[in-house]
């Protein structure tokens, strides 16, 4: 195998490792960050202004490559999905390095490829870290009606190029597991349908055999870790319209990675299954694979949550009950940065589900938890060891005089300032708020959807805010 063949993990891995771009840190950026890095590589690329959102953003496309395989990659079409908009700046600053042992990959792509690259298509929603557009429309199913002058700019530069490959990159939820198992399906693939029967034609059969080969990189990194996106045609959306149109549309879909709530790590595995894909374009090695093995590739499921809480006492009416409590803790954007929100997704008997955090809290007592009564003078006041303390003591929340509700803070109970009370509870879409007892003993506390063991509390990342 030649060393710098992008099929080779440690091949990508260095490569990675040698041109990710350093101004991006974190995946919560806007479009004024990107535009110094889109003009720092105007002598390698081509690039051009297509437009503007319906706020007036631009959206630029860059071009690189003198080969006749035509190529486009799209990303963050969802504003809060930039997973690989961060992946394209590194593959940009990959591409125009030169005089290292990675000349003969970018010669062989730069020979064979006309690439068209398209970052941040939503601008306007990227700016508030939301899916939709300014005009409240999702961009994946505008393909059509071409409402949103974002979705003429994507057709129209689709029509003009004639791409032969697309890229459709989007993220998708945490929740997502490898049907079957409990892991996260970090990285979900599909080659879109382009009708209601889902026939496979020759388009999708390209597509198909790329992310077979895609497949083999990441079986080689988080093996278990990747799922088959459902395949059920969308009449309005982009990928299953521009495989209509005659392109072998690869979706990749970034989800949950344990420990990278910033998706770093999930950047770095966009990184080398698009550069692998491109190889595999140029030499046309795709062809060595079958769609059977593409289908071989496990269905996306949605059976995962946060904490899943087996066997909790509830009571209701003088009794207890024994219930599985399946919690989420979905993030929420504060600027640049985020806090967490939980509460039950489901309840009862959830044997189907998997917890990427599960305890057994069988023969312990759900019980409600109390405000201290002197109010602390600010958030500074208090420290971990001594949240943990109060915790001890039956209380969840503390009240603050100096702060503002919406300040964030990283500790282990509930800060109030504009509230008296705070939502606790067991059914579902109720906050999880409460202690875990045995005999009247408090023993565990859940905040906030974080389970804290009070007499061994473990190292784990606060994001809250003050209620």
């Amino acid at each position: 195998m030649p060393v710098s063949s992008a099929s080779n993990v440690s091949t990508l891995e260095s490569a990675f490792s040698k041109f990710k771009e350093p101004a991006i840190t974190h995946r919560r950026f806007k479009h004024a960050d990107l535009q110094p890095l889109i003009q720092k590589h105007s002598g390698a690329f081509e690039i051009t202004k297509l437009g503007e959102s319906v706020e007036g953003r631009s959206i630029s496309s860059l071009d690189w490559g003198d080969g006749k395989t035509k190529v486009m990659l799209w990303s963050q079409m969802h504003g809060n999905e930039s997973t690989a908009t961060m992946a394209l700046f590194d593959l940009f600053n990959f591409l125009e390095g030169n005089g290292d042992e990675f000349d003969d990959l970018r010669t062989l792509l730069k020979s064979q490829l006309d690439l068209k690259f398209i970052p941040m298509i939503n601008p306007d929603g990227a700016e508030q870290f939301k899916r939709r557009n300014a005009i409240d429309i999702d961009l994946n199913r505008d393909a059509i009606s071409q409402i949103s002058p974002e979705a003429i700019i994507l057709k129209g530069a689709r029509d003009d190029f004639e791409p032969e490959f697309g890229f459709n990159l989007h993220d998708q939820q945490t929740y997502y597991n490898a049907s079957g198992t409990p892991k996260q399906a970090t990285i979900s693939v599909l080659a879109p349908a382009y009708n209601y029967d889902t026939d496979v034609n020759a388009v999708r059969t390209r597509a198909m055999q790329t992310i077979v080969g895609m497949n083999e990189i990441l079986q080689e990194v988080v093996p278990g870790h990747v799922g088959k996106y459902d395949d059920a045609f969308e009449p309005r959306a982009f990928g299953d319209n521009i495989t209509k149109w005659g392109t072998s549309t690869i979706l990749i879909e970034s989800g949950g990675y344990p420990n990278d709530p910033d998706k770093q790590y999930i950047r770095q595995l966009n990184f080398m299954i698009i550069l692998n894909a491109l190889e595999q374009i140029a030499t046309k090695s795709y062809e060595q694979y079958t769609i059977e093995e593409y289908f071989a590739i496990p269905d996306n499921d949605l059976q995962l949550v946060d904490l899943l809480l087996n066997e909790v006492q509830v009571p209701v009416n003088g009794k207890y009950f024994p219930v599985d409590l399946g919690i989420r803790r979905r993030d929420i954007t504060a600027g640049e940065t985020y806090y967490m929100s939980a509460s039950v997704d489901d309840l009862g008997d959830l044997q189907v589900y998997f917890g990427l955090e599960e305890f057994d809290a069988s023969g312990l007592n759900y019980a409600e938890g109390k405000v201290y009564a002197s109010e602390f003078e600010s958030v500074s006041m208090l420290d971990e060891a001594k949240a943990i303390e109060l915790l001890k003591q039956g209380y969840l929340a503390v009240k603050v005089k100096n702060g503002a509700k919406g300040d964030l803070h990283n500790l282990p109970i509930l800060v109030l300032k504009s509230t008296e009370t705070f939502s606790s509870g067991w059914r579902t879409g109720e906050g999880t708020n409460f202690f875990l007892e045995k005999d009247g003993v408090r023993k565990y506390a859940v905040v906030n959807g974080y389970l804290i063991d009070l007499e061994h509390p473990k190292d784990q990342e606060f994001k809250q805010r003050i209620y």
